[in-house]
């Protein structure tokens, strides 16, 4: 059998879109719409008030709220042609927010059918994955990854340098097929 290098792609803004949920919930319930520029930088826990930081982890741990996230644009496309040249594994530090476990796998069996349960990884810690590369929106699962990094790009972490960027899924097309 052939050799297939091992990709290891994150889920949460990187081929679901939590954040956009999480803001409509904030300004259904508080009336506050965040722009584009108000998330440059920081997290959408930053960009609240300090009396509302815990807001967006009480969503992002309710029952159902990863179910039905929107998938990035191409991300389906994209990942169905790296399944034919690489082991793709979706990984997600999904212990964090223990109510997400079966929204996530649900999500994934609606939005990825090309994709087996035995291509998940639904973890508490991401240092365990040792892949060739690893797409992720945030830095600190590099951290222990020998393998090739590859961030993500996203409003919150548009300032951090030192990385080879994926912009979007049609860039991670362009980059890796």
């Amino acid at each position: 059998m052939q050799y297939m290098p091992s990709i290891a792609i994150d889920m949460d803004e990187t081929i679901a879109d939590p954040i956009t949920k999480a803001r409509s919930w904030y300004y259904r319930d508080y009336g506050t719409i965040f722009t584009e520029d108000q998330l440059r930088g920081k997290s959408l826990s930053e960009a609240v008030p300090p009396e509302h930081k815990g807001i967006i982890h009480q969503y992002l741990n309710a029952p159902g709220f990863f179910r039905d996230l929107p998938v990035y644009p191409d991300a389906q496309r994209v990942i169905a042609e790296l399944n034919k040249k690489y082991k793709v594994y979706i990984v997600s530090a999904a212990m964090e927010f223990p109510n997400s476990l079966m929204d996530k796998v649900s999500w994934l069996q609606d939005n990825f059918p090309f994709l087996t349960w035995r291509q998940y990884c639904l973890c508490g810690d991401k240092s365990l994955v040792q892949t060739d590369y690893m797409i992720d929106d945030l830095i600190r699962n590099f951290q222990f990854f020998k393998g090739k990094p590859l961030l993500f790009t996203g409003p919150h972490n548009i300032h951090i340098e030192g990385y080879e960027r994926i912009l979007n899924w049609e860039d991670a097309a362009a980059k890796l097929l």
